[in-house]
């Protein structure tokens, strides 16, 4: 349910919306029905009264031949015949970068209607090159590239941790801080890694540390952001171009629209006319993405002059904007 509700409901939006009731439209609402009316049918035994409500309403409502209840119906029998396993263990991988792409995000502190022109990712099993566009969209970035390695955009730090390295070696403490602070941070992960621990030759003994004799902190490269969890990581480039901070205000003024067509009552398929005003910065936004604006919005007539019906004063990334609007 929740890979059905948060993944394939959200990323066919654009399918169920389409304006035209074409093959790819019906099988997107084919598959929902299919997989509502089965998850209806496994849930009945658990949750007996929601999912007869649904059953009636999805089966019931449309098929008179049906059984009348749910719990009527014979238990879904798994198909092996429609099992995709490659397509499965693709979508697995890219729900996995997404997942820790949106903790980058907000770790670097990046609205997600601001555009980010790449976005690198590190990953044992990387999806295959079609997937990238779904990366890519869920992200808001305009570039997605796999890497083997992000030691181009971050390195290590390594201090020893107390709690182990004191009892071992106590009296050695500082001349081990000392080495670990001198090392390069890439070249040492890579040692630790390959032999499981670092080695130190003090004189009298050979200090040898483990990644449990060590507090190891990621450091990042200016301008980027990286995260690394479950096996994946992920490294965001916060540079942020005129044209991006553009395209991110242009998102938030179609965001602010459509929370007031929502707010006003209006229909999803109704038109509209459409005013902003008291900021220039705004209206030249506006202005220059108008077609756009107007596709996104179903924006029939634009104005920069005039009061509508409908009028709510907006903070789009600091700027104060009146927008204005009414049905047609």
């Amino acid at each position: 349910v929740d890979q059905m509700s948060n993944w394939y409901v959200r990323r066919c939006r654009d399918r169920f919306w389409g304006k035209e009731m074409t093959d790819d439209k019906i099988c997107a609402y084919s598959t929902l029905y299919t997989c509502l009316v089965t998850v209806a049918k496994l849930a009945a035994p658990l949750v007996p009264f929601i999912t007869e409500n649904i059953y009636r309403n999805l089966v019931c409502s449309v098929d008179s031949q049906a059984p009348i209840s749910v719990h009527l119906c014979d238990f879904p029998q798994a198909d092996d015949s429609l099992i995709d396993k490659t397509l499965e263990e693709n979508m697995d991988e890219v729900v996995k970068v997404v997942t820790v792409g949106r903790a980058c995000r907000n770790a670097a502190n990046i609205k997600n209607r601001q555009p980010i022109a790449k976005m690198y990712a590190k990953i044992d099993n990387k999806p295959d090159f079609a997937f990238y566009p779904i990366i890519a969209d869920e992200l808001n970035v305009k570039e997605v590239e796999f890497t083997d390695s992000v030691r181009d955009f971050t390195s290590y730090t390594f201090k020893p941790q107390l709690r182990t390295v004191g009892p071992k070696y106590g009296k050695y403490l500082g001349a081990i801080r000392s080495r670990l602070s001198a090392l390069d941070g890439n070249a040492a992960m890579d040692t630790l890694d390959a032999e499981g621990e670092l080695k130190f030759d003090l004189g009298e003994i050979v200090a040898e540390l483990t990644k449990e004799d060590l507090l190891i902190e990621v450091t990042q490269k200016e301008g980027f952001e990286s995260l690394s969890d479950c096996g994946v990581t992920v490294v965001m480039d916060k540079n942020l171009t005129p044209a991006l901070i553009e395209e991110g205000n242009l998102r938030e003024i179609v965001s602010k629209v459509q929370t007031m067509r929502k707010e006003s009552g209006f229909e999803v398929t109704d038109r509209i006319r459409l005013t902003f005003s008291g900021n220039e910065e705004i209206e030249r936004i506006a202005r220059c993405n108008e077609e756009q604006l107007r596709s996104d919005t179903l924006t029939a007539e634009l104005f920069f002059d005039r009061a509508l019906t409908f009028s709510k004063e907006w903070d789009i990334n600091g700027k104060t904007v009146t927008i204005s609007m009414e049905k047609i």
